[in-house]
């Protein structure tokens, strides 16, 4: 070996104790490290855990019955209108005629009498109730209507008397019982024939 080559010896054993150096430092820093890694590790999982304040624990939990699920209400059909209340009339009393006077004839026995005298009587009607206000209005009591004549009977001989001055020429009144000759056209010569049978009834 030369006395030029020492120089660069001593620089290479520099270099390799330096290198030898920085690796027991960074060897060492691991082992002692490791122990205490692993130690702080134990310690974690053996002590218990403790809850933290902070986090508030959900009221929803798996375990917890579900909420009773809402049933919706069958619907209601709506009422029906109400219109205003109809209030019916209650119905009219049925119309009472008045009496035919004591001691007259009625119609019936009136048309009998022309029948048996032999007078054109046929088709005889009973039409008492126009006497009544839903018909003529008359105040009558009878009203028998033949195809010869109509008879009517009054309850008294003023309202007769009355009815047949309306009535003119085409009537003729015996007490309370008044001959129409309007409704049947009795003929001139056959109204003496009625007059005269309605006369001698008894």
């Amino acid at each position: 070996m030369t006395l030029r080559s020492l120089p660069a010896v001593g620089v290479l054993l520099v270099a390799a104790a330096v290198v030898a150096g920085c690796g027991r430092g960074d060897d060492s820093a691991p082992s002692s490290a490791a122990p205490n890694v692993s130690s702080s590790a134990v310690q974690a999982t053996d002590l218990p855990s403790v809850p933290n304040p902070a986090v508030v624990p959900s009221r929803t939990d798996s375990a917890a019955p579900p909420p009773p699920r809402s049933v919706a209400p069958s619907p209601v059909p709506p009422a029906p209108p109400q219109g205003p209340v109809e209030r019916r009339p209650a119905s009219p009393p049925p119309v009472v005629l008045p009496q035919r006077p004591a001691g007259a004839p009625s119609a019936r026995q009136v048309v009998d009498v022309f029948k048996a005298a032999g007078l054109r009587v046929t088709h005889p009607k009973d039409r008492s109730v126009d006497c009544g206000p839903d018909g003529l209005g008359l105040g009558c009591s009878e009203i028998v209507a033949t195809d010869g004549v109509t008879v009517y009977v009054f309850p008294d001989e003023t309202s007769a008397g009355d009815i047949a001055e309306t009535w003119g020429g085409q009537s003729y009144r015996r007490g309370a019982v008044v001959l129409n000759y309007l409704e049947a056209k009795t003929p001139a010569a056959d109204r003496l024939r009625y007059e005269k049978a309605l006369n001698g009834f008894r």
